[in-house]
């Protein structure tokens, strides 16, 4: 008889994005002209002031256990980009550093959530973060947004969801947001914060994109609102995204110190410390950052606007224009609506369009946007163009 589950692991399902990965990496394998659009990860290789400080740390022997909590350099330059960027001071005790942000945000949910708690969670929203919810033994509450509000979060709408979910405890904000792109303004943030304020809401703030934003969008963090709002907010960040070092993989928390301490000890019995040599060539990262950084962010902001505008002048789909991140989601409702294939709903076309077409999406029911796919712009001009060129032939020929 084979050993039963838990209910908790019936309840987490694969990632979409990984499991889209897989199977464009085995079309790729069978020799398939196979572009990409599903994973979000730079295109770019980290640079080499960063990999040079990695071959230092070898050299120097450095591969050891470190701190479980992070090695007190980087710990402390973490503090110094939090107060240089975000106006936000913080002590090396009031960070953990962690196997990346993912890492970061399931060991705060642990650290904080008893069972039953809830979770808001807007949609759509990151893929993970419903599932980091269930593994905590917290439940999520969605609450909508819509495309007129540039897929932000309204406090009416909040309010209403606190109002209407007695064991609400905290609130997962992203911004600039995977899916979708949107970036929060200061008077936004202040609305919301105001709202968890009042009901003494956490808000775990995901800002792993903070330096990919474009036009005159500026990040900025809700933690910056007040001292009434950075007591209840922990903030996550890493490499992964802003510094192309996805495989390194490194996030921190920062947040407050009561917090930062349980969810160490979660890390403790967990994973322990982040590998020696990333720690060491991230204290390098934030403290001697070259030109590379920018010049990504303004090939990132090339390509979106390119993507953009091919995206729009397909008949029938509508387009929310991002203002950071590296995702563009575009509605195709009226293809699934009106189509001579069969086909219902987004991941079906998805397979199609990875089948037929090698163009691999994420359907947007993935992120809780029925009616939608995302497109990662981590990807060339050349392919860009050319995948929208399927991915169009594609919707004119299920119409037809």
């Amino acid at each position: 008889m084979a050993i039963k589950l838990s209910n908790r692991t019936k309840l987490i399902k694969p990632s979409p994005t990984l499991s889209l990965s897989a199977k464009a990496n085995q079309l790729k394998e069978a020799g398939k002209d196979v572009i990409s659009f599903g994973v979000g990860e730079p295109d770019f290789n980290t640079p080499e002031y960063i990999k040079n400080a990695a071959h230092k740390a070898l050299d120097a022997n450095f591969t050891r256990y470190t701190p479980n909590a992070g090695i007190m350099d980087l710990r402390k330059v973490i503090a110094a980009k939090l107060l240089r960027e975000n106006g936000l001071e913080y002590a090396p005790k009031d960070i953990l550093v962690s196997p990346g942000a993912k890492n970061s945000i399931l060991n705060i949910l642990i650290a904080v959530c008893d069972t039953n708690d809830q979770v808001l969670i807007p949609t759509p929203y990151w893929v993970s973060y419903p599932y980091q919810t269930l593994l905590a033994n917290a439940q999520p509450v969605y609450i909508e947004t819509r495309m007129e509000d540039a897929f932000k979060l309204q406090p009416a709408d909040l309010e209403k969801a606190i109002l209407e979910s007695p064991c609400a405890k905290v609130l997962m904000m992203n911004s600039p947001s995977n899916p979708t792109g949107s970036v929060y303004n200061r008077e936004e943030l202040a609305a919301l914060a105001e709202i968890c304020v009042k009901h003494d809401i956490l808000v775990i703030s995901d800002e792993i994109y903070e330096r990919l934003v474009y036009d005159d969008a500026k990040h900025i963090s809700i933690a910056s609102i007040s001292e009434e709002m950075k007591a209840r907010t922990v903030i996550v960040n890493g490499v992964s995204k802003v510094y192309a070092m996805t495989g390194w993989r490194l996030g921190f928390a920062a947040g407050p110190a009561h917090i930062i301490a349980a969810a160490g000890r979660v890390q403790e019995h967990a994973t322990s410390c982040v590998n020696s040599i990333t720690q060491k060539a991230c204290v390098v990262a934030y403290n001697e950052e070259d030109d590379s950084i920018e010049k990504m962010r303004q090939e990132f902001w090339k390509r979106r606007d390119r993507l953009y505008d091919l995206l729009n002048e397909i008949p029938h789909v509508t387009c929310f224009k991002p203002q950071g991140a590296f995702y563009i989601m575009p509605n195709i409702q009226w293809y699934l609506d009106n189509n001579n294939a069969g086909i219902t709903n987004a991941d079906e076309f998805c397979t199609l369009l990875l089948e037929k077409y090698y163009v691999a999406l994420v359907a947007g029911g993935s992120f809780g946007m029925e009616g939608t796919v995302r497109f990662s712009y981590a990807n060339s001009i050349q392919n860009i163009e050319e995948g929208v060129r399927r991915f169009a032939m594609l919707l004119k020929e299920i119409s037809s």
